[in-house]
């Protein structure tokens, strides 16, 4: 692109952006911009297929942060002055560029030749003349990359814990096999890099993103990497303590030791059994809870009766009264 061009063509128009449009923004403007006029998707359109390689020309120099800020420069500089005039007294070319480099503007001698033109361009650019790739503009943007595919699954409990290899069907794409990394969880996204829409013109592929659903276990929760389980315990085992035994979610059960007056709601902690993942091992937290018996025989409720009156006369809700109050 000559040099005239970055003077004469508005590239923030072009786009129907503003001049402080962020890098974001600018993107995906230009992908909607190319989605809309590209040539394949408008065959045989010469005026879609101009559009198309207008909004690529201006996206390849404002997406360049080092040509971008070289075309608002010399935008600014060109700004109310005359366009490279190339003939007639009075400035043009010579005004501008004689007053940046040190030469004596339209009432010296010095002429410039295509050259001298290319030349100055090149150094101020980083590169040869205009019409190498190494400097100034660099083509029409590049192939379009491939737009990203989306697609959800549902997994059991544990296949989400353990990890697995599942086939899915992306939208507007093809079946896929995907390895679901071990210790996924619900409500998490996946994405794949490379496994989405094809680029139109021979560019990057898209990504396929992925959101994962898993359903409940009857048994178990997940929290983190830790995994809980709520532990029935008797009356009697709870008072005078017992070992018990604890389900785990990939092997068989643990004991586990309950200590004498142990109350419904604590919390116990069996380490290692939890969720395995890149980040570590949680554990298995088993939360005690005291189940009443529905119903107590004549005999057992004597005893039960006699155990009351040994006891001390303790009201367990002195505590929760006094702070109520």
């Amino acid at each position: 692109m000559a040099s005239q061009d970055w003077f004469e063509k508005d590239f923030y128009k072009a786009l129907g952006v503003s001049k402080g449009v962020s890098e974001a923004d600018l993107k995906k403007t230009y992908r909607k911009l190319a989605r809309k006029y590209h040539p394949d998707s408008n065959p045989g359109d010469t005026a879609a297929e101009a559009k198309f390689k207008e909004i690529s020309e201006a996206y390849a120099v404002l997406s360049d942060a080092e040509q971008r800020a070289e075309y608002d420069q010399m935008r600014a500089l060109g700004a109310g002055a005359p366009r490279f005039a190339t003939g007639g007294r009075g400035g043009g070319f010579e005004d501008v560029f004689g007053g940046m480099f040190g030469q004596s503007g339209s009432g010296g001698r010095q002429s410039y030749s295509s050259s001298d033109f290319e030349d100055i361009f090149g150094s101020m650019f980083g590169g040869g003349g205009f019409g190498q790739s190494t400097g100034g503009f660099r083509g029409f943007g590049g192939p379009t990359r491939g737009r990203d595919l989306s697609a959800t699954t549902t997994l059991d409990f544990v296949t989400a814990i353990n990890g697995d290899t599942i086939r899915l069907q992306p939208a507007g794409g093809k079946p896929i096999s995907v390895r679901i990394p071990a210790g996924v969880a619900d409500g998490q996204k996946i994405r794949l890099k490379g496994k989405g829409e094809p680029s139109p013109d021979g560019g990057e592929a898209g990504d396929l993103v992925i959101t994962v659903t898993v359903r409940k276990h009857p048994v178990f929760e997940r929290e983190g990497l830790n995994l809980r389980v709520d532990v029935p315990v008797t009356f009697a085992e709870a008072t005078l303590g017992a070992t018990i035994e604890v389900p785990t979610l990939d092997g068989p059960p643990v004991k586990l030791k309950v200590p004498a007056a142990t109350p419904s709601g604590r919390v116990m902690r069996v380490k290692g059994r939890g969720v395995t993942t890149k980040k570590g091992t949680g554990d298995l937290l088993a939360t005690i809870h005291i189940v009443v018996p529905r119903h107590v025989p004549a005999d057992a409720k004597k005893h039960l009766e006699a155990f009351e009156k040994a006891m001390p006369k303790e009201n367990p809700r002195d505590e929760l009264m006094a702070r109520a109050g």
